[in-house]
């Protein structure tokens, strides 16, 4: 197992084969000339996180000279803080084993026959009862206090702080659970407890990946936290952002992303778009859509008549004088301007918001193209003499692929909130290039196999790839780079809904 003062840090070209050794539960890796843009992690297995738990709670009772079921329920109350542990244990033991809900003797928990027995609980008289008694003033029938236990723990998810069901304030320590409870349910409370341990670290997170029981550890600084965008990888194969816990969304900073997110889900697009193709009555405000080409309108709702065009009223548009044509800056620039500002706004998202989605729906298309294309390396197994192996270059491609949509899809979402600078100029530059490599492997992909063409298009498809793959380096380390300098200047929030950060 690597030292655990070492760390890996994440690299652009980080293909897992080129630096994990998969057979290895951790990996722990480090590589000169890191970027300062870049940050440090290392992937932590559910056994180091085990013997890391265990190391914390031998070095207290050592320490304190504490029973370990002791020194277990004192680091849970002080949220695994060991400092802060000791240093209120040592002003105060007494009030502080009272505080933590701890027995002041720890005996072994064992269960009781008690003869004509009734159960507070369940009201049930036995003649001969087994019965548990943690705290000495509140004794149930075991059967109770496991049902009590087993609720509490599947039902509820609380293994933090189970105190005895008379009310009382001691926490009932591992020892009595497991005997209380069956096998399932307290390696449930076990898991629970190593959860409620990383969750009480600030530079230790769970992989969010689904069905992964390993962690990440990586130092970050409050200084350098809005400067970075912590991308980390597990050794289950998940990228994902340290900060949200959300999947790789470089380049954008968590920070807009949020902003974003909220943005697509948000109403406020809805309005945009009614004041864009709607108009209010001039009288009664009640919004109306035109549905003709005539511009003499007449509200439903208070009859009032008015010009689509001017929002005036139409009296004024009689045979007597028409004054539509005529520019008043007094009475319509303010209504007009207001429209045209709308329209613009909800244009401009519209760019954006299309081709984000569009990425998005792109990247679900190529998973089913997954499966065409292992259809095709079965087929060329069968009438080539290309081998499994010699056939991957297609998984590889799309692999590349698939890597680049999802930056670019998360272009959009930095860009719209970019203001125009000659900073911009270049990222849009950088994302051109990209989009136009990625459309060029993508059309390679899924270019009907011819078997005599087979070896020419492997190459196109090796050297697009490594292509491919160099222009989002380009772009999502420029973009890093100028994040961490403080390089990009955001919109207004009238415009972008965003202040600079």
């Amino acid at each position: 197992m690597s030292s655990d003062s070492d760390y890996f840090y994440e690299e652009e070209d980080n293909a897992e084969d080129d630096f994990y050794d998969s057979t290895h539960d951790d990996y722990d890796h480090f590589k000169e000339a890191k970027p300062e843009w870049q940050v440090d992690f290392k992937v932590l297995s559910a056994q180091t996180i085990e013997s890391m738990l265990g190391k914390e709670i031998t070095q207290i009772s050592s320490i304190l000279g504490l029973d370990t079921e002791m020194a277990i329920i004192l680091l849970r109350y002080f949220s695994w803080n060991k400092d802060k542990t000791i240093e209120r244990y040592m002003e105060d033991p007494e009030k502080v084993l009272v505080d933590a809900g701890i027995k002041d003797e720890f005996s072994q928990p064992k269960i009781i026959y008690v003869d004509n027995f009734e159960c507070p609980i369940c009201c049930v008289i036995k003649e001969k009862a087994e019965a548990f008694d943690y705290c000495g003033e509140h004794c149930y029938c075991t059967q109770c206090y496991s049902r009590y236990l087993t609720t509490k723990i599947v039902d509820e998810g609380e293994a933090r702080n189970l105190k005895c069901p008379g009310g009382c304030k001691f926490v009932l320590n591992d020892k009595t659970v497991k005997l209380l409870v069956s096998n399932d349910v307290y390696t449930k409370y076990e898991i629970m407890h190593l959860r409620h341990f990383i969750s009480d670290l600030a530079n230790i997170k769970w992989c969010p990946a689904p069905n992964c029981d390993h962690a990440v550890e990586c130092q970050l600084s409050s200084s350098t936290k809005e400067k970075l965008i912590p991308n980390v990888l597990c050794s289950c194969g998940f990228s994902f952002c340290f900060n949200c816990l959300l999947s790789d969304h470089r380049p954008v900073p968590c920070s807009i992303l949020k902003k974003w997110i909220k943005k697509c889900s948000d109403d406020s697009e809805t309005a945009n778009w009614l004041s864009a193709n709607t108009k209010e009555c001039p009288k009664c405000q009640a919004t109306i859509e035109k549905n003709g080409g005539c511009n003499h309108m007449t509200c439903k709702k208070c009859k009032h008549e008015f010009c689509w065009i001017c929002l005036g009223d139409w009296k004024k548009h009689g045979t007597t004088y028409y004054e539509c044509n005529l520019f008043n800056e007094s009475e319509h620039s303010a209504v007009l301007d207001a429209q045209s500002r709308s329209r613009k706004q909800l244009e401009r998202y519209l760019h954006f918001y299309t081709r984000y989605i569009n990425h998005e729906q792109s990247i679900k298309l190529e998973h089913k193209l997954m499966e065409k294309i292992e259809k095709k390396m079965e087929e060329i197994q069968q009438t080539t003499e290309y081998s499994w192996i010699e056939v991957q270059f297609f998984k590889k491609g799309l692999t590349v692929l698939t890597e680049c949509r999802n930056v670019l899809k998360y272009t959009y979402a930095f860009g719209y909130y970019l203001a125009r600078n000659n900073w911009t100029l270049i990222f849009e530059e950088n994302q051109k290039d990209l989009e136009l490599a990625v459309e060029c492997l993508a059309e390679l992909l899924e270019k009907p196999l011819n078997v005599q063409e087979l070896s020419q298009l492997k190459q196109q498809i090796l050297d697009k790839s490594v292509y491919v793959d160099s222009r989002r380096k380009i772009l999502v380390n420029d973009t890093a780079k100028g994040l961490f300098e403080d390089r990009w200047d955001y919109l207004p929030n009238e415009e972008g809904s965003i202040s600079n950060v």
